[in-house]
């Protein structure tokens, strides 16, 4: 099976609970560093399915490495392989299909709920509300095609998906270490957040010991219904072949 690729781009913002899935599931995966290699992946052939993680750039901020990514993302969709964005990662997904991402009216940081709509909650196997964590100021627009999945609140746009594409305007992949490392690696960015969607660091980090085992069971939900669709190799036994 090819491997699915991940791209992160900052060291708190790692794979966390979906590395937990897919080597759970035996799923082989590369782990990718558009942002500190300078470069990404051009061909999405070369992968059974691609993940694009949380950063703290702007997508609008048009670096050659975001060029990378934006036409890697492109080829998966002529290619229908199958795309999982989280947060930044979910806008450049509505950037490759040609919509807008543009500034949210407000910070949306911390733990907040989300509706889900009720197709993709059959699809992606998610409740009907949930409690997840953000970290975001950006927005998309639902891209031409693709149907809203989840909104929130503080920002309505929070989730759609594309046939096998889906994007996720939160984090479902963190795990209590990170989300802690985030808070201190953006201590002094959390000072001068302001909003009515915007947390404090202790907020942020309050029942944090509740909140992670919850979250971490929806995303091993959700992510099994994504991996689900990738190509599988087929197993032969016995003169059965099946996936």
């Amino acid at each position: 099976m090819r491997p699915v690729a991940i791209l992160q781009h900052e060291s708190a913002q790692g794979p966390g609970v979906l590395r937990e899935h897919l080597e759970q599931q035996c799923i082989p995966y590369r782990l990718l560093q558009p942002a500190l290699d300078g470069t990404a992946p051009v061909h999405a052939a070369d992968y059974s399915g691609i993940v694009v993680l949380g950063s703290n750039h702007s997508v609008n901020e048009g670096l050659p490495w975001m060029e990378d990514e934006e036409a890697l993302l492109a080829d998966a969709l002529r290619s229908d392989i199958p795309v999982l964005g989280h947060c930044f990662g979910a806008q450049m997904l509505a950037r490759a299909m040609g919509a807008r991402v543009w500034r949210n009216p407000c910070p949306n940081i911390g733990w907040s709920r989300i509706w889900v709509t009720a197709a993709a909650q059959q699809v992606m196997d998610l409740p009907r509300e949930a409690t997840i964590f953000h970290w975001h100021y950006d927005t998309f627009e639902i891209p031409r095609g693709a149907v809203r999945t989840m909104y929130g609140s503080h920002c309505l746009n929070k989730g759609f998906r594309h046939g096998r594409h889906w994007a996720f305007q939160g984090h479902m992949e963190v795990t209590a270490a990170s989300v802690a490392a985030w808070c201190t690696e953006g201590h002094d960015e959390l000072l001068r957040a302001r909003g009515p969607a915007a947390q404090t660091e202790s907020e942020i980090l309050r029942h944090l010991d509740l909140r992670i085992p919850v979250l971490n069971a929806l995303a091993h939900r959700t992510y099994r219904a994504w991996t689900a669709q990738l190509q599988r190799p087929v197993v032969v036994s016995l003169g059965v072949a099946s996936r």
